[in-house]
């Protein structure tokens, strides 16, 4: 299942579904936010893995947490958002407050539930990697590999839907101001990603600035 199959498919729409009853917020502000925040999220991991330590740690947590069962049941959401909160704090480290103040800033979903609504997300993703992992039977040294292939894999899916419910979606949640570039505002927001990953690597200073300022059509 590419990135893109997990946004716009049943696992996308069933999360949304549930952040939309839990927290009051619009089901197309939660794919949008979704779409954005799975391949931060997995870039931020990819630039994590070029260390041997942090790819290990990485590779045991996939094994023993997250096997990909949550992309069938998500009746595991709301019980597993704590451990989300916790996954977001080691993912972003002293980035997170920033990340989600440019995340509530463009979804317009209010900075006291982007944390809540994050967390609830955040084994989504993971559940999605572990799948990823399991299916490409990837140990800890292929997993940069592995996280690149997704986002790349993305970004050529993308390129070749110029038109798709999930662009309007995004194009009408963040206001499609990154879309000026090639009309396409999930393309945009990967090609941002990719483009800004090296950067990443600084965790502080202007890394995240260029990566998030990229991603929204920034300064």
């Amino acid at each position: 299942m590419s990135l893109i199959d997990l946004l716009t498919g049943n696992t996308g729409n069933e999360v949304a579904q549930q952040a939309e009853n839990k927290f009051g917020i619009s089901k197309n502000q939660i794919i949008a936010l979704l779409a954005v925040a799975a391949p931060l999220v997995i870039s931020y991991l990819r630039n994590k893995s070029q260390d041997s330590k942090e790819a290990e740690a990485l590779n045991n947590a996939l094994d023993k947490d997250h096997d990909g069962s949550i992309l069938n049941d998500s009746s595991q959401l709301e019980a597993r958002q704590a451990e989300g909160g916790s996954i977001l704090s080691h993912i972003f480290g002293g980035d997170k407050q920033n990340v989600e103040n440019q995340l509530s800033q463009n979804t317009g979903i209010s900075i006291d539930k982007i944390g809540p609504v994050l967390a609830m997300l955040a084994p989504v993703i993971m559940g999605y990697i572990g799948k990823e992992k399991q299916q490409n039977n990837v140990g800890a040294g292929g997993l940069g590999d592995l996280l690149g292939g997704i986002l790349g894999n993305a970004s050529n899916q993308a390129q070749n839907q110029q038109s798709s419910p999930l662009n309007d979606i995004l194009g009408s949640v963040l206001g499609g101001g990154q879309s000026q570039s090639s009309g396409n505002p999930l393309n945009d927001i990967l090609g941002s990603v990719l483009g800004g990953g090296n950067q990443q690597k600084q965790q502080s200073g202007g890394g995240l600035g260029d990566i998030l300022g990229g991603l929204f059509g920034g300064k």
